[in-house]
């Protein structure tokens, strides 16, 4: 295929911005898609996208227009998933940045336009929802011109609901697009891998952008960076199902079946090349590093295989999470899991939960800190039950994360509230567009954890946007906060937390459990221990049950001598049965869950 006639770019724009509505618009006006299927949200396959609303996996699409060929590569809008886009980015000329005329330029926005001009994409200003009553369409014009730099007559006006505006910005696509250029002198096959799932059937399908050569049914290929060599079972383009071809061509955009059922083989980034291409690897991707970690235990053992099966198949669709075994005393042989924010690891236990019909135990998520003993020694902590106690601590050093939050100016004396309460530093605020202002700050990311993203939506009407990146390590003050059940630590429940809000926390905690665990044959005491100390208590008065019910009458010393044996028999069974309290799986995960 000549390359002058490919255009390969993508759609970037925050959460509900209207990408996935303005891909249909495209794929119906090209033609890619029978009227009769047409459907919202073609582009998002997963039954999770379209009940949210969201973009969760990058998904690619070929379409025909004017005599081009345009591969198109949806993104995800949501910042959790800015690895996705970035992957995407680096397998495109140009990209569309869409901002809602409604509601104007917003943080992501912002971070995703950054990621765009790092990979010297050529960028073409949509502005979406034109149709709406309550576009502020010059307003939100001016937005863009001022954070591109660009002329008002360079911002194309679409909407993807009625499809005004759409057959002109394919038109200037092919103008404002630049056409793939190959990046190696080499005429043999070559190829970046930038995303792959699994098929019981054909095994590994890895989605490729071929960057030089080409290749067909039968070629024998080669993972340039994991060393395994393959036949390609079939190769073909998104259409946006997956449609064989006799082959695919540099510039192209596409799938090639490998075969390969062994996990741990394919990875994003890597090269997939013919054997006779003797070129180094292209240059690929970096690892995502996680910055929330959780454990999952299945709710009965019985299910352990079945979730370690489930979470080797589902990396293999999102290799962005990690996972590695671990034992609880109190849940059992589970997994600790990374995940890249709160929202990705909340889609990954759902998609654990419909995809694999698993019912499961998630932990309150965590961060790593990297604590330094008094006997000099420095270690790594993932999970609060591996914390040390405080008297062997020196210090304790936590991640920060670089935030920018977009905001109405009427929000923003109550957002700076909630930033004080979150431990967050601002150290810029600045007038963005017409009655916009942005705040830049600093803040722990164990804060971003606690309910931060709804709090700032709720207090701003859903207003305000926010978008962030991960800094460098500082010195935390946190302790560890074990919970004790009849003097027995319950190692599930231990928190790591700020030495500010402790007392409060451990209140919560202890009055939380108090509420939901039910009543034992003997007293329970229910208490929070930090700092060497305990913070909060609360006790659970045994169950009575009245021994002389079966008596009439008679001697009241009769029934004394039997309320006395019962006494000594509950003080008994307290000392022989300490710590065996009965705590019902459904405590934990009502413990787990946020209020």
């Amino acid at each position: 295929m000549d390359q002058n006639k490919i255009r390969n770019f993508s759609i970037m724009a925050h959460v509900d911005h209207g990408k996935s509505t303005l891909a249909d618009r495209m794929l119906e006006l090209t033609n890619t898609i029978d009227k009769r299927k047409m459907q919202d949200q073609v582009l998002d396959s997963m039954e999770l996208e379209r009940e949210r609303g969201i973009t969760i996996k990058m998904q690619p699409v070929r379409m025909k227009w004017k005599d081009y060929v345009f591969n198109l590569i949806d993104t995800p809008g949501h910042i959790d998933f800015s690895y996705e886009v970035s992957r995407a980015l680096k397998a495109v000329e140009g990209s569309i940045l869409l901002v809602d005329a409604t509601q104007g330029v917003q943080a992501q926005t912002l971070t995703t336009l950054n990621m765009a001009r790092e990979s010297g994409l050529a960028i073409i200003p949509v502005v979406s929802k034109i149709d709406s009553p309550l576009a502020r369409i010059p307003e939100v014009i001016r937005e863009v011109c001022e954070l591109l730099g660009c002329e008002e007559g360079d911002v194309l006006k679409v909407s993807g609901k009625t499809g005004e505006g759409v057959t002109d910005l394919l038109d200037e696509i092919i103008n404002r697009v630049p056409a793939p250029k190959s990046e190696t002198s080499s005429k043999e096959f070559s190829s970046l891998v930038f995303d792959f799932q699994y098929s019981t059937h054909k095994g590994v399908i890895v989605y490729v952008r071929v960057m030089s050569g080409s290749v067909k049914r039968h070629d024998q290929l080669l993972f340039k960076v994991s060393d395994e060599k393959f036949q390609s079972l079939e190769v073909g383009i998104f259409a946006p199902d997956d449609t064989p071809t006799d082959s695919l061509s540099a510039g192209e955009i596409g799938y090639i079946v490998t075969g390969i059922k062994q996990p741990g083989i394919a990875s994003v980034g890597d090269t997939v090349a013919s054997i006779k291409n003797t070129e180094p690897p292209l240059h690929g991707y970096m690892s995502p590093s996680p910055v929330v970690w959780a454990s999952i235990y299945p709710e009965s053992q019985d299910d352990f295989t079945s979730l370690k099966q489930a979470l080797s198949r589902l990396r293999l669709s999102d290799s962005s999470f990690t996972h590695e075994e671990e034992s609880s005393g109190t849940l059992g042989r589970g997994f600790r899991c990374g995940f890249l924010g709160m929202l990705h690891l909340e889609i990954i236990t759902e998609r654990l939960r419909r995809e694999f019909n698993l019912n499961l135990v998630v932990t309150i998520p965590s961060i790593t800190y990297h604590v330094e003993l008094k006997n000099g020694k420095t270690t790594v902590v993932y999970s609060p039950a591996l914390f040390p106690e405080d008297h062997e601590v020196k210090r304790v050093l936590e991640p920060l994360v670089k935030m920018k939050i977009i905001t109405p100016p009427q929000y923003l004396g109550v957002i700076m509230q909630s930033l004080f309460d979150h431990e967050g530093e601002v150290s810029a605020t600045e007038n963005f567009g017409e009655n916009r202002t942005s705040v830049t700050l600093m803040m722990p990311l164990r804060e971003l954890m606690r309910n931060f993203f709804d709090e700032i939506k709720s207090i701003s009407s859903g207003f305000a946007s926010i978008s962030y990146e991960m800094g460098e390590l500082r010195e935390a003050d946190v302790a560890r906060m074990d919970i004790l059940v009849a003097d027995e630590p319950v190692l599930a429940f231990c928190r790591i937390v700020s030495r500010k809000r402790l007392e409060e926390e451990a209140k919560a905690t202890v009055e939380k459990l108090h509420k939901i665990l039910p009543r034992q044959m003997f007293t329970v005491k229910i208490q929070a221990k930090a700092l060497g100390r305990i913070v909060a208590s609360e006790t659970i008065s045994g169950m009575k049950k009245d021994v002389t019910q079966h008596m009439y009458g008679g001697d009241i010393t009769r029934k004394m001598k039997l309320r006395e044996k019962q006494k000594k028999g509950k003080k008994k069974m307290e000392a022989l049965g300490r710590g065996n309290v009965n705590i019902p799986q459904d405590v934990f995960i009502k413990m787990m869950r946020s209020d």
